[in-house]
């Protein structure tokens, strides 16, 4: 697509290359320097620099030293059977995957880039007080929902609105009138998702949207720092970190970034992104990935979104209601035995952007993996596990694939399903 994140080396500033380890024993030059732009990006670099348009071939033996620094060693031998799958010369594909045995992975991110100045951080855009529109589409959580608001009572930033749109089977519009927050309330009595979301940034007055959820507990200076991220970074889009109730933020997402991922569940974003781009792709409906879905449209198109820690969330994983009624909660774990795996959604948004053969590539990748329930999926002697149950039970498997397959072919037909923020 000619489109990359990763800066060209030449043209980071010292600050930023004194942090990063050159890794000599690559065969090429090209391939020494991909590595430091790929650590660049990983300890947080955050620019606008020039960044690669394409990258020049480099041998097998270094793609091979690449992937055993970087990525743990059962999916450097998985690659090797992909690459031998997919009709490679298995010879040298073994030669080289034995060879780079000595290269040991790496964890790049035992320091991240230090943007000095965003404590003391003085914001012109706060200063001047935006309008600010809080999206929240709920569904039989009215229990799960009375904390996120109590906590947007106490936010320190105060020119915002919330908009709500409740599925909820039994509607209840007393319950808001309970907090003190300027709140716009609608009923949807179709159980659709993407439909609310659309429904309420339609509705809102904001020139920022800032999405929530829920099941969800956010600080009291959530606003603030979503706005003032936006603003130091000249960023269009701040993408907030989840994490679990009882635990930390992860280590890898504990420091600004260039986003990797769009989250509907904690994110703000200029209001112009949605004209620029549109809403989001109601072919989700009742399934996931719409929200990466739309994440890919922001970045094909060029927006700036930053990883943002210091907006962070507590995920409560509610065990009722939500996307759980709805229809899947998992992309990759059917509901019932002979339902499509994975969810058709996931084909779709796979085949639109990266085409056939790229998605039946990923199937290789996630199909086997996918076997055994989702509480077991960092579990690694288990994965294997279930790596050997896709064999045994490799009909029915195979008949959920093309189940999905078909499915998502109906929906690259029909097209995307997106309305345009007038």
């Amino acid at each position: 697509m000619g489109l990359s994140i990763f800066p060209v080396i030449e043209h980071l500033p010292d600050f930023v290359k004194e942090q990063l380890l050159v890794d000599n024993t690559y065969q090429s030059e090209f391939a020494r320097n991909y590595d430091l732009s790929w650590q660049a990006v990983q300890k947080g670099y955050i620019g606008n620099l020039p960044t690669y348009k394409s990258f020049e071939r480099v041998s097998l033996y270094d793609n091979y030293h690449f992937i055993r620094k970087n990525f743990h060693p059962i999916w450097v031998f998985y690659v090797l059977l992909i690459r031998i799958f997919s009709l490679h010369n298995p010879f040298n594909e073994v030669r080289y995957w034995y060879r780079s045995r000595p290269i040991t992975r790496v964890f790049v991110v035992n320091k991240s880039i230090n943007y000095e100045g965003w404590d003391e951080y003085d914001s012109s855009l706060i200063k001047q007080s935006p309008k600010v529109s809080v999206v929240i589409p709920t569904l039989n959580r009215y229990n799960y929902l009375k904390d996120v608001l109590k906590d947007l009572e106490q936010q320190d930033y105060t020119n915002f609105e919330v908009i709500i749109v409740d599925q909820s089977d039994a509607f209840n519009l007393e319950f808001y009138k309970d907090f003190k927050l300027n709140i716009n309330v609608t009923h949807q009595k179709e159980k659709a998702l993407w439909l609310a979301r659309n429904t309420a940034i339609k509705k809102s007055k904001g020139d920022f949207i800032a999405l929530s959820e829920d099941d969800v507990r956010i600080q009291p200076d959530w606003i603030t720092n979503h706005l003032k991220c936006l603003d130091f970074f000249d960023a269009q889009v701040s993408a907030g970190v989840f994490y679990p109730e009882g635990q930390q933020i992860p280590k890898e997402r504990s420091f600004f970034a260039i986003a990797s991922q769009f989250a509907t569940g904690n994110a703000m974003l200029y209001k112009h992104v949605f004209k620029a781009v549109g809403l989001f792709d109601r072919q989700f409906e009742k399934q996931r990935m719409g929200d990466g879905e739309f994440g890919m449209r922001v970045y094909l198109d060029g927006i700036k979104s930053v990883s943002n820690p210091f907006a962070s969330c507590i995920d409560v994983k509610a065990a009722t209601g939500g996307l759980r009624e709805m229809g899947s909660w998992d992309a990759f774990r059917p509901s019932t035995f002979f339902a499509p795996r994975p969810i058709p959604s996931v084909l779709y948004y796979f085949r639109r952007y990266y085409g056939n053969h790229a998605a039946k590539l990923a199937l290789l990748r996630t199909i086997p993996l996918s076997i055994l329930p989702y509480q077991f999926k960092k579990n690694k002697p288990l994965l294997v596990i279930g790596v050997l149950l896709t064999i045994v039970i490799l009909p029915i498997v195979f008949y959920q694939v093309v189940k999905s397959w078909r499915i998502a072919s109906k929906k690259i037909n029909e097209g995307p399903i997106v309305d345009v923020l007038i």
